[in-house]
């Protein structure tokens, strides 16, 4: 099975090393840290949603 990741264009890396990439897998969602790519999280479609609507609502902007 070939797994198409996917990173921000805002990734602050041109080489890659420094960001985030996500794959769509059967119905879950993948993500792995770039320069770590056998670490992998896997969740769903809905739980990526609503972290993604928190980061857009600011919530986490006192991590960055």
């Amino acid at each position: 099975m070939e797994i198409r990741w996917r990173k921000s264009s805002k990734s602050s890396n041109a080489e890659g090393a420094d960001c985030l990439e996500l794959a769509r897998v059967q119905g879950e969602i993948w993500l792995r840290e770039s320069d770590s790519p056998e670490v992998v999280v896997r969740t769903t479609p809905a739980k990526l949603r609503a972290f993604l609507g928190g980061v857009k609502d600011g919530e986490f902007d006192d991590l960055t």
